[in-house]
């Protein structure tokens, strides 16, 4: 015999039908406990349905299922409003609720928004909020690269976002520089060969505009670094030389640049989906871009305020001359040559094409037996001396105390 389907709704109407006849029968109240009994429920619950029941004229229509919606919403986002939400979201496509309504309160004052989790909901009922798939993340270890920015030009980021080709089938390679503390877009160019020349010039006008900042970070990738002595380049040269401190991220570790790196989804998503037909026009698209990122988008970690209201001018202006660094008297000072060789105990020894015809700073480490080569407050290697004659073993770098540095300049 096959399993019979109900509903509450026929349990509801047998409930008061069969109150029906057992009154009709004369049994009355006395049976109404056992009546709720039978049917599982309470007799507050039994006596709600048979007023229901009697108010609807002993219709079984009155004990359907109702719906809780209230008949008035007082708070209801109105229609106009809803209006107003999706058509600045279709202007900011790449705009969450947040800043959204953060750009609306700084344009259009007098309006009365309703919180970003509201706004949030009428743009997933309109159908501008794509639908994600959500997704379980492996724990990540804790990072603090930034410990230290306490105020604009304090660090400043650099990195090339992933290249893509343009409409004519040309690589870009988009070069950006961020400020750490304010989040402030400093360059966003467009980049068809990404050497040391090029990302210098870009970095030469930069100077020139905003002045200089106290440290650099980057990945240890070429122009910023590379696998030789120190991990210097000719770019990461001068950066010392212009007093500035480098800060490199460890090996496999983006989130330690993290700021820039979801930077970079932003920029990809507001420029390069899709990309411009060549260079020029894809760097107005980046020029148009850094404009409405710098002084019209709100950012989350400024408040919602633009980075342009946070963000200032260095006051270390960019020199016209390099600084010098000063060497200790009890150190020796040699000066490397235009191929990259150092000449120590008439034995010429490869240091770094990086750094020739500078020089660099000789120390004795007395308990290790060895000279410690250090270029300004970077140490890049040590000379030894062993049976089979002298040589260089270059070092990734390791940076020195910034009291041994001389930033005057020659």
């Amino acid at each position: 015999m096959p399993w019979q389907e109900t509903d509450v709704t026929k349990e509801r109407v047998k409930f008061v039908l069969e109150w029906e006849t057992r009154w009709d029968e004369g049994e009355g109240r006395m049976n109404f406990a056992e009546l709720c009994r039978e049917f599982g429920i309470s007799r507050q619950q039994g006596y709600m349905w048979l007023k229901r029941y009697r108010r609807g004229g002993h219709s079984v229509a009155s004990v359907a299922e109702r719906s809780s919606r209230p008949h008035t919403m007082p708070t209801k986002v109105s229609d106009e409003m809803e209006d107003f939400l999706v058509a600045t979201r279709k202007a900011k496509p790449t705009w969450g609720p947040k800043k959204l309504r953060a750009w609306i309160l700084h344009h259009r004052p007098e309006l009365e928004l309703p919180a970003p989790s509201t706004i949030g909901e009428v743009l997933r009922r309109r159908g501008m909020t794509p639908s994600k798939r959500r997704r379980t993340r492996a724990t990540k270890e804790t990072t603090r690269p930034f410990a230290n920015v306490t105020g604009p030009n304090a660090t400043w980021c650099v990195d090339f976002k992933g290249p893509f080709r343009m409409g004519n089938r040309v690589r870009c390679h988009p070069l950006t520089i961020l400020d750490a503390h304010s989040r402030y877009l400093i360059r966003c160019e467009a980049v068809t060969d990404p050497d040391g020349r090029e990302v210098q010039r870009i970095f030469d006008s930069a100077f020139q505009e905003f002045g200089l900042p106290a440290a650099m970070r980057s990945d240890n990738g070429p122009p910023f670094a590379s696998v030789g002595a120190g991990g210097l380049t000719k770019l990461s040269v001068w950066w010392l030389r212009l007093g500035i401190t480098l800060e490199r991220i460890a090996p496999g570790k983006p989130q330690q640049n993290g700021r820039q790196e979801r930077f970079h989804r932003t920029l990809k998503a507001e420029t390069a989906s899709p990309p411009a037909a060549d260079l020029a026009a894809q760097q107005r698209a980046f020029d148009l871009f850094r404009r409405d990122y710098n002084d019209e988008r709100p950012h989350e970690a400024l408040g919602q305020r633009p980075p342009t209201t946070v963000y200032a001018a260095s006051a270390r202006r960019y020199p016209c001359r390099l600084v010098r660094f000063a060497s200790a008297p009890w150190n020796h000072t040699t000066r490397i040559d235009r191929d990259g060789f150092l000449t120590w105990n008439k034995t010429r020894l490869f240091v770094s094409t990086a750094l020739a015809c500078e020089d660099v700073e000789l120390q004795y480490d007395g308990e290790d037996e060895h000279w410690e080569v250090v270029f300004g407050p970077l140490s890049i290697g040590v000379l030894e001396e062993d049976p089979s004659g002298a040589r260089f073993k270059p070092s990734r770098g390791r940076m020195q105390d910034i009291r041994d540095v001389d930033w005057t300049t020659e």
